[in-house]
């Protein structure tokens, strides 16, 4: 809760990660919030009282979103699919405007290693390009928490995503901060 809240105002990306892996973290516990204050909340030693049942009612409220939102073996939480779909249209909108040319410069030229990453998935490419690309980095992310060796071709790659969604992301937090389309421009 902390954590994410945070990543929220700091980083989009490392946000919807995180909350991914929270997604995860739920369903390795069987969404029981008895199994989540053992392994995960009472393991914040440096937390008064309050802020452990604070963080036991957060989580209670994921794990209660997930079963109304029947994600509890895959899947995503709408709030994380809103972000996603923010994001995204983010991503749209840098692409269709001259003035973003360097984005969308970025953005062909990372295009090829999507399309491999579809390809070797068996994606048929419904994501869409960004969410495939955070899709991408988590798995990356949960090959290096396993230990598993990477190949060249899958760094190139993942280093290939991981600047195009750093700039997205950079381009995100401005916009949220002064935004770069008036309502015109849409």
């Amino acid at each position: 809760m902390i954590i994410a809240s945070q990543k929220r105002k700091e980083n989009i990306a490392e946000y919807l990660l995180y909350m991914w892996q929270i997604e995860d973290m739920i369903r390795a516990n069987g969404l029981d919030l008895g199994k989540i204050r053992t392994n995960v909340i009472d393991r914040f030693n440096s937390l008064t009282q309050q802020q452990r049942d604070e963080m036991a009612g957060w989580y209670e409220s994921l794990v209660d979103m997930m079963r109304r939102e029947g994600v509890e073996r895959s899947g995503h939480l709408q709030i994380n699919r809103n972000v996603m779909s923010s994001v995204s249209e983010l991503h749209r909108a840098l692409l269709a405007d001259p003035r973003f040319a360097g984005y969308a410069a970025l953005f062909y030229k990372t295009l090829p290693y999507i399309v491999e990453l579809r390809s070797r998935a068996g994606d048929t490419g419904a994501q869409g390009e960004i969410e495939t690309c955070f899709t991408a980095l988590y798995g990356m992310m949960m090959m290096r928490l396993a230990g598993k060796e990477i190949s060249p071709d899958t760094a190139q790659a993942i280093s290939r995503i991981s600047e195009l969604v750093a700039t997205l992301a950079a381009y995100y937090k401005k916009n949220e901060h002064e935004p770069l389309f008036m309502p015109s421009d849409d």
